[in-house]
């Protein structure tokens, strides 16, 4: 049983269940996928510099564009007897420069919430909150922040956090998963935004 699992209880069984099989998760037997962004949008022109230094370690970054190929891969794996992670590698293929989104992922159980760790090495902290939507979409949203500095974590004030809100679904039309992702900043506007669609490739 994957961390999502033990997060949602019951709740994991009204997700599409397309959904349930790409997070359901066998250790160390990865979900892989590849589509296309629609749209891919970063922040505002003065954050430039920021974002292009958070790709050094496959957190944020500055470009933008439409109908980006796109790449995912999942894996789940135990960190300890007690402790499984969920390891995620997004890859976004540019014209002219390939970008990482990447994170680590485990659940405290007694707080109901995933630790998400992004970048790589780890770089920002947030605590997610996890739901789903009577259509069976799973939708995901923020909560506490922390700026992660080796070993060390500071808090990040609520007006400074970025507010993250995704949204993950499947079309039984099309046959692909669906998502929609935005992360923007009260103070100063949009960090990342994205949206499209991939399906399952085999590994």
């Amino acid at each position: 049983m994957t961390i999502y699992q033990n997060l949602l209880g019951e709740d994991f069984k009204r997700l599409h269940p397309q959904l349930q099989s790409r997070y359901a998760l066998p250790k160390n037997k990865p979900f892989c996928a590849s589509g296309k962004m629609t749209l891919v949008q970063s922040g505002t022109g003065w954050l430039y510099p920021f974002l292009k230094l958070a790709t050094k370690r496959k957190f944020l970054f500055p470009e933008s564009g439409n109908n980006i190929p796109f790449t995912i891969r999942n894996t789940s794996r135990s960190l300890s007897h007690e402790l499984d992670e969920v390891y995620w590698e997004r890859t976004f293929y540019f014209d002219h420069v390939t970008r990482y989104f990447n994170a680590f992922m485990t659940i405290d159980s007694e707080r109901k919430v995933v630790k998400d760790y992004l970048g790589e090495p780890s770089l920002f902290y947030s605590d997610l909150h996890f739901n789903v939507t009577p259509e069976g979409h799973l939708n995901i949203r923020s909560g506490v922040q922390r700026l992660v500095i080796g070993k060390l974590e500071i808090s990040i004030p609520s007006f400074l956090r970025g507010v993250v809100e995704v949204e993950e679904g499947y079309d039984d039309t099309r046959e692909v998963f669906t998502i929609r992702v935005h992360i923007q900043n009260r103070i100063v506007g949009r960090l990342m935004a994205y949206e499209g669609e991939f399906k399952e490739t085999s590994i």
